[in-house]
């Protein structure tokens, strides 16, 4: 029990944020979009593959990663994750089509992406079993991060544009074009992601943060440790997981069209477009933070009702955004905030209903609903954009699917028995 004496767990935290933030520049992919456009004579639903399968590989790899994760350590298979991330990213700066983009972008850097994720999260949930929507929040609060910091770093690099923070210029990029801004990107996350790897440990056995009660040593019922097969086996895994492919459906949709949204209905230039993406990523992190510890004081059903009927409302908001463009910073802040809200909520509502001790892979599975989600919200949008000349239809859809799950939250309730595992 030494471990547990002279390591502080806050580290962890630490550990976590510098993985994410890494692994969350995925969600500053529309400030490629149009680049690569033009770089490969492609549509917009063709350069926006790379995202939606970056999305849906990285939602499937949380499965596999979970299980290694689960047996190795979190160590090991983050610093894994790590080097696949930083591998398909230098693969991508060699694409010179969109298959080969796909395959080095999508595949490659989405398992790596997977493998890493779900180590800070479930590390975390084991160290603070007293604060649980919290250090979710925190733990992956760097994911939604990431793209505050990458997007103008990609842009500039891109362009030859200066580093533009939040509007301020802060110094000289280069001009690197597309594929050497891949490139660059790819030994950045390998360095930041292993440092934040070798910090990432599991807490020794039967460790109990000072002066916590755990629940079934105050009267509380204590969840049970549910395996996969038996999460799978409970209705409550399908309503979660149709309740979390319909948030990140609407979220990753915002997200992988921001930049082309910004430009295209608020008729903003590239450089402020980019700031939209560093504004929604800002927003998202705050959102896992803020919604995590909300939820500990309310409940989860309470906080993802409430989450979901003000994503109802950003999404539908949007219809307003060519009439008065300034409209676009609350919508991208209000869904960047519940978004972020979600990627808190779920890894804990796992951890509560189905315990901690196979939380890795068990969150895993509700995760796909992530991939799922992206993946279709990714090829939906851009395609409706396409035919109809406008992303109403793809507003419409996903409002409602926000508005349903909203209802659907307030009713829905843990498993009441199981063996435990």
């Amino acid at each position: 029990m030494e471990e547990q004496k002279t390591f502080n767990r806050w580290w962890i935290v630490v550990g976590a944020i510098l993985v994410q933030l890494c692994l969350g520049a995925i969600y500053a992919w529309s400030v490629f979009r149009k680049p690569l456009e033009a770089e490969l004579g492609i549509t917009p639903t063709q350069a926006s593959l790379p995202f939606s399968i970056v999305l849906i590989f990285f939602a499937l790899a949380t499965v596999l990663g979970g299980r290694l994760q689960d047996r190795l350590g979190p160590r090991i298979v983050a610093i894994l994750g790590g080097v696949l991330l930083a591998a398909g990213m230098v693969l991508a700066s060699f694409a010179r089509d969109i298959t080969m983009l796909v395959v080095a972008y999508g595949v490659v850097s989405g398992i790596g992406i997977g493998f890493a994720y779900v180590c800070p999260i479930s590390a975390g949930v084991k160290w603070f079993p007293d604060k649980r929507g919290l250090i979710t929040g925190l733990s992956v609060a760097g994911f939604g991060a990431g793209a505050f910091f990458v997007a103008p770093l990609a842009q500039g690099f891109i362009s030859g544009s200066p580093y533009n923070l939040m509007g301020a210029s802060l110094f000289a990029l280069p001009k690197l074009g597309v594929y050497n801004t891949f490139l660059y990107l790819g030994v950045a996350y390998l360095v930041l992601v292993t440092l934040g790897g070798l910090i990432l440990r599991n807490p020794p056995a039967g460790y109990v943060p000072q002066g916590w009660t755990p629940p079934q040593a105050s009267g509380k019922p204590a969840a049970a440790n549910y395996t996969p097969g038996q999460m799978l086996g409970t209705g409550q895994f399908w309503i979660i997981w149709l309740m979390y492919f319909a948030g990140c459906a609407a979220g990753l949709m915002m997200i992988g069209q921001t930049s082309p949204i910004a430009q295209e209905l608020a008729r903003f230039d590239k450089a402020t477009a980019a700031v939209g993406v560093s504004v929604l990523a800002i927003f998202n992190a705050l959102g896992r933070i803020f919604w995590g510890r909300i939820s500990d004081s309310i409940g989860r059903s309470r906080t993802l009702f409430i989450m979901y009927l003000i994503n109802t409302v950003a999404v539908f908001g949007y219809f307003l955004i060519p009439a008065t463009p300034a409209l676009f910073w609350v919508g991208i802040a209000l869904v960047g905030a519940t978004f972020g809200g979600y990627l808190a909520l779920y890894p804990a509502i796992t951890a509560d209903f189905y315990g901690t001790k196979s939380v890795g892979v068990n969150y895993g599975f509700v995760f796909t609903a992530y991939g799922v989600g992206g993946l279709l919200s990714n090829i939906f949008a851009p395609r409706v954009k396409e035919l109809t000349g406008n992303y109403n239809f793809a507003f419409i859809l996903t409002g409602v699917l926000c508005l349903a799950a909203a209802l659907v939250s307030l009713a829905i309730k843990a498993p009441k028995k199981v063996q435990s595992a």
